[in-house]
């Protein structure tokens, strides 16, 4: 298959929320692999948006073959039912927003609703760090990012950082569509 390239964060299809899937067919199957493929390039992703790769679908995918021996999912029209009252702090990082990483408080557990490849329903709920990987994911969906949960003083302070990820000052192993629709693509070293 094929390795996408990433969006950057002030793109503006990442701000835009996502089309639900009507068809379940081959050209959503050749995406999902896609995503797959392109997250499996990337050292540190653990999860990947359709509108991370310049597809405003709404799927995304999980993976956390690093982190415990849970399976591949891939979440299409997923619908978040609940969120746990408690809050837990961890920092979070993002594919389209290179080299930053912030703290963010987020409910420990979520039941979500979504269908797989193959048109099953799922209703499951998760917590700890997927139940997080989950909330980053959907908000991409919805055109939320992740430095947008922040609060004011963390965004304020955050500014230069974001400021040099908009005029693509930054490094990144994988390839990027900055915000003018150019592709940046990494040095070979």
């Amino acid at each position: 298959m094929s390795i996408l390239p990433i969006y950057n964060c002030f793109h503006p299809v990442l701000k835009q929320p996502t089309q639900a899937i009507e068809e379940f067919n081959q050209e959503l199957v050749d995406l999902v692999k896609n995503m797959f493929d392109t997250l499996y390039n990337i050292s540190n992703g653990v999860g990947l948006a359709a509108n991370q790769v310049g597809v405003s679908k709404s799927v995304f995918i999980v993976d956390l073959r690093n982190e415990d021996k849970s399976k591949p999912l891939t979440f299409i029209n997923p619908e978040i039912i609940s969120f746990s009252d408690d809050l837990v702090e961890y920092q979070e990082g993002c594919l389209s927003i290179p080299e930053f990483y912030e703290n963010l408080k987020r409910p420990s557990k979520v039941e979500i609703k979504f269908y797989d490849l193959n048109i099953k329903e799922h209703k499951m709920e998760f917590d700890e760090f997927m139940s997080r990987v989950i909330q980053h994911e959907k908000d991409h969906l919805d055109g939320i990012l992740m430095f947008e949960r922040l609060t004011p003083l963390k965004r304020t302070l955050s500014k230069t950082k974001l400021s040099k990820i908009q005029k693509g000052e930054f490094e990144v192993n994988y390839p990027m569509i900055q915000p003018d629709g150019k592709l940046y693509l990494p040095e070979v070293k």
